[in-house]
């Protein structure tokens, strides 16, 4: 998905789309197309920070004005980049601004532009309010022009015949089709209102048209059915041809035809989020029902839209709460607000960095394998130094690490491997996640600094290191391991040995030479033999008890270094 965007820019566009709405049912009452053209340069300039204006078919060009003949301080003359009935951006001859033209259609019938420029390229939540704008008034016009041409007809009926009668009959015809294109607009726009999400939308589509209804995502995935013959398993259709209708649907001004089935695309801009499809195989479908068809389309380009700003929403609130949780403030609201996206922080918690070479696709992998392996959802950040996870201590290990699991889990769903985690102390308040995170941190540094870079350290692991490490800067402990072993790490490098291995086992051992043998899996005159050459070539006496210790934690560190001194 896109980064995320502010909260003032979603609720802005919430509140533009719900005045959509409105604007909807008040376009689909008026007949002349002048005005409701004009409603839509209105309704453009009212809801986006453009300056707008209609331009009729056939002229090339307009001197861009607001609806009430106003001229902006800018003389701008636009000229359409491609004529004819596509959308697309205006070529600017005065002035350094930005022009779009977003054709109105009346069915099959171009009646001209919506004119849109402004000084800078609007927002995205703006073009996403003009391209509904747009759906929405070619609906309105399409409907006012077949209201006028089924009035004209029966007037023209009337006067052939003499038979005022006969013009009245088909006048009450044309009224009661307009109730019913009322009553489904009023219906559609309801189940909008009412949050019933697409199961909704498609419920009042079938209801209304009497034919089965499908909502699909943009790959073929079916999200939603009414009526009967749903399918079991659904087959996915074959990219290629997927993309091929979708593009002929993108095109069209109307529904396509995609074997047994009439298909429109909702697409709030040049992404489609869904397809709306009636089910048809002996063509019953007349006028009513593709119109009733479009204006389920425009709803559902309205109910996506919608659904998208609430997930980036719930995005940012995460990733917000995350940033104050490592900062270490606002610990008193952390509860409240976790609680509000659906989050106990009451449990004690964890923070984990994770760093992997593939970065694609990284956060939902994270996601997932997260769900898989720890039986939990997270905290989700993405940071310079990794994601950032804040995760709630698992209750019961099982006997595995946790970690390991998630480990497992990420490299599984990610393409290479080579991805490792640092993991923090547990935390049992809020308030100890800053400190959490900056242990999370200090481990991944020592597990990436390391000869075996992938994998999981713990921060209660790192033992004597925790120590020596200083806000994550291991130059001091790395030149403390070379003042220490660094003749002996040159001699291994040089001869292929083990001798810095064999000092570490030795002191870890306590001295004894049996459990240091066996752990070695050589002889005890071997081991005799190695203690004496590193003696020799170090000059330190093991046997000294400054030297012993010293010698013991560089050894460790070392160790946790995995050799990389």
């Amino acid at each position: 998905m896109p980064g995320c965007r502010n909260e003032r820019a979603l609720r802005r566009e919430n509140a533009n789309l719900r005045r959509l709405l409105a604007l909807s049912s008040a376009m689909a009452e008026l007949l002349d197309e002048g005005e409701i053209v004009g409603r839509a340069a209105a309704a453009a300039e009212a809801l986006t920070a453009c300056t707008a204006v209609a331009v009729p078919a056939g002229e090339g060009h307009a001197a861009v004005c607001s609806p009430d003949g106003r001229v902006p301080d800018t003389d701008v003359v636009a000229r359409p980049a491609e004529p004819g009935r596509t959308d697309g951006r205006m070529s600017v001859e005065a002035g350094a601004a930005w022009a779009a033209a977003y054709a109105l259609c009346a069915g099959d019938r171009l009646v001209g532009h919506l004119v849109v420029s402004s000084e800078h390229e609007p927002p995205r939540e703006d073009l996403v309010v003009l391209r509904i704008l747009v759906q929405q008034t070619g609906l309105a016009l399409t409907t006012a022009w077949l209201r006028r041409r089924e009035r004209s007809a029966a007037r023209d009926r009337g006067r052939a015949t003499g038979s005022s009668g006969a013009a009245n009959e088909r006048l009450a015809a044309v009224v009661l089709d307009l109730q019913r294109r009322r009553q489904a607009h009023e219906r559609l726009a309801g189940a909008v209102a009412a949050e019933t999400g697409e199961a909704g939308i498609a419920a009042e589509v079938h209801r209304l048209t009497g034919l089965p209804v499908a909502v699909e995502d943009a790959f073929g995935g079916l999200r939603a059915w009414a009526g009967p013959g749903r399918p079991e398993n659904p087959p996915r259709s074959v990219r290629r041809r997927r993309t091929a209708l979708l593009d002929e649907a993108c095109r069209s001004p109307e529904p396509v035809r995609d074997r047994d089935r009439l298909v429109a695309v909702a697409r709030p801009r040049d992404e489609v989020l869904g397809v709306l499809a009636l089910v048809d195989p002996d063509g019953r479908a007349g006028e009513y029902e593709i119109f009733v068809l479009q204006h389920g389309a425009l709803m559902l380009t309205v109910e996506l839209s919608h659904q998208r700003n609430l997930v980036e929403t719930e995005l940012r609130l995460r990733r917000d709460l995350v940033d104050d949780l490592l900062a270490g403030s606002d610990a008193v609201g952390a509860r409240a607000r976790a609680e509000a996206l659906g989050h106990d922080l009451a449990s004690p918690h964890r923070a984990l960095v994770l760093s992997w070479p593939a970065e694609e696709g990284l956060v939902r992998a994270v996601e997932h394998a997260c769900r898989a392996a720890l039986g939990a959802t997270v905290l989700l950040a993405r940071r310079p130094d990794g994601v950032v996870l804040v995760v709630p201590e698992p209750e019961e290990p099982n006997g595995r690490c946790p970690w390991e699991e998630l480990h497992r889990a990420v490299t599984d769903r990610v393409r290479g491997d080579g991805g490792a985690i640092g993991v923090g102390a547990v935390c049992r308040d809020p308030a100890g996640l800053a400190r959490s995170y900056q242990e999370a941190r200090r481990a991944l540094t020592v597990r990436l600094g390391s000869g075996r870079p992938s994998g999981v350290t713990r921060y209660e692991d790192l033992g004597i290191y925790r120590v020596l490490t200083v806000d994550g800067d291991d130059r001091e402990v790395r030149g403390y391991v070379r003042e220490w072993l660094g003749s002996l790490l040159d001699y291994d490098s040089t001869n292929g040995a083990a001798l810095v291995r064999t000092v570490w086992q030795y002191l870890e051992q306590g001295g004894n030479y049996d459990a240091t043998a066996r752990a070695l899996l050589i002889h005890r005159s071997t081991l005799r033999y190695r203690l004496r050459r590193i003696r020799e070539i170090s000059g330190h006496d093991l046997g000294a008890v400054d030297t012993r210790l010293n010698l013991h934690v560089a050894a460790r560190a070392w160790h946790l270094l995995h050799g990389a001194v």
